[in-house]
């Protein structure tokens, strides 16, 4: 079974609900997030020709791409979005070196934690860029993409022998990923940071660029996001740089079609054991992700678009827990895992992680509601709050349970019985 039908196994029916619909916020963020890089790289593309509406229209047409590719199997999907990783991977990469930002600077920025002058909107961009990075409903992917695997898991030794094969693909994949993400920031942080609204005006006024106008003649500290970001590069490093950024910005939209379409699969079948065809999947995330995004598009600015952008970074750190907290539940019972049950130091190490990921949330948690100006909104926020951290704590109490803390098990009969509270109850095995 993967994670998804590990959960619903496992879990009462009301959590177990409550955590699908997480999961499926999940998605329909990163499908928005898909819809707004999509239509900010056409209208880049496009030297504005196409506005961002108009874009948030065509991705309606990436969709029957993707089931077009679909009927062709797992194999050739993995295929395409190995290419789609690659072009990002060489367009961000060419970005990199054009910029050449200073090694020396990024090498200790990479592995001695500062940040000097770093207030809350600094970290809310911190939190987002986890989120980005490690999208929760990809880790209910990769444990079901796993399946697809010709692996006899009667054998130990095969089983033994796929697990090692597994952990050296997700940490190529990770390891990509993460230059990606170097690549992005360092360019953003060694060509715009420090630099005012006056001084990008000029220069793009002087490069004819016909993005100009976004920037006011004011000496105010330069605000960049995806879009100026683009923009940006243009003015300072040529055209080329410019659309070299939004084919990336493109590539990575339609990466993230390919996971959230199948995730959302997986997770929906896990979850409720429903058998959705991937086409009515498709068309009801994407039109889920479509509609407040369309309508950002035709009554809203870009910076209103990408502001969207960025809380949805932030939405998907803060659904990490969700994805967190079961997976170390889980690979922590034998009942589950048998011989391959997670060890003292697996346990200790993934329990820290899932701490530090809760606390930075709820740092965050607390410094966007301070800034709320409005009686009814932090009513509003506290009661989401209140539930957030109320089911965070559930689910982070049976995984306490699962790695052995068993004084936390009410159902606990004697000291020597060592039995896990989610594995007792009848209602967990529907």
């Amino acid at each position: 079974m993967h994670l998804a039908e590990v959960c619903n196994h496992h879990y009462p029916n009301v959590p177990r609900i409550i955590l699908w619909l997480m999961v499926e916020l999940a998605i329909i963020g990163s499908d928005m997030q898909e819809v707004i890089g999509c239509a900010i790289a056409f209208n880049l593309l496009s030297s504005g020709r196409i506005p961002l509406w108009g874009g948030v229209l065509i991705t309606i047409i990436d969709t029957f791409f993707f089931l077009f590719l679909d009927k062709y199997g797992l194999r050739k999907l993995e295929a395409f979005f190995g290419l789609l990783i690659t072009i990002m991977a060489i367009t961000f990469g060419y970005e990199y070196v054009a910029v050449g930002p200073n090694q020396a600077n990024l090498l200790k920025g990479m592995f001695v934690p500062y940040c000097e002058g770093c207030g809350p909107v600094q970290l809310a961009q911190a939190v987002g860029i986890v989120g980005a990075v490690i999208m929760p409903h990809n880790i209910y992917l990769h444990s079901a993409l796993v399946k697809s695997r010709e692996v006899d898991r009667s054998s130990r030794n095969e089983v033994k022998e796929a697990n090692k094969y597994f952990f050296i693909e997700a940490c190529l994949a990770l390891f990509v990923s993460f230059l990606i993400n170097v690549f992005v920031v360092a360019v953003f942080a060694e060509a715009f940071y420090g630099r005012t609204n006056s001084e990008v005006f000029t220069v793009c006024n002087q490069t004819g660029s016909p993005h100009s106008q976004l920037f006011p003649q004011n000496n105010d500290t330069l605000e960049v996001d995806i879009y100026k970001g683009g923009v940006l590069l243009g003015c300072f490093f040529g055209p080329a740089a410019l659309y070299i950024w939004a084919v990336g910005i493109l590539a990575a939209g339609q990466s993230s079609t390919m996971t959230g379409t199948y995730s959302g699969q997986f997770v929906m079948e896990g979850f409720l054991n429903l058998r959705w065809s991937r086409f009515a999947r498709v068309l009801l995330t994407r039109s889920l992700a479509i509609t407040p995004t369309l309508l950002v598009a035709i009554f809203q600015d870009i910076q209103h678009l990408t502001g969207m952008n960025d809380f949805l970074n932030v939405l998907q750190s803060l659904q990490l827990p969700f994805a967190l907290i079961p997976i170390l539940t889980f690979t922590s019972l034998p009942s589950v895992m048998n011989e391959f049950v997670n060890g003292l130091v697996m346990k200790v190490g993934g329990g820290l992680l899932i701490l530090m990921v809760c606390c930075i949330n709820l740092y965050f948690v607390v410094i966007y509601v301070t800034a709320l100006h409005s009686v009814w909104l932090y009513v509003v926020a506290a009661l989401l709050c209140v539930s957030y951290l109320t089911f965070v704590g559930y689910l982070a109490w049976l995984c306490l349970i699962a790695l052995g803390i068993s004084c936390l098990d009410p159902s606990t009969r004697s000291p020597s019985d060592t039995s896990i509270l989610i594995e007792q109850q009848p209602e967990f095995e529907s």
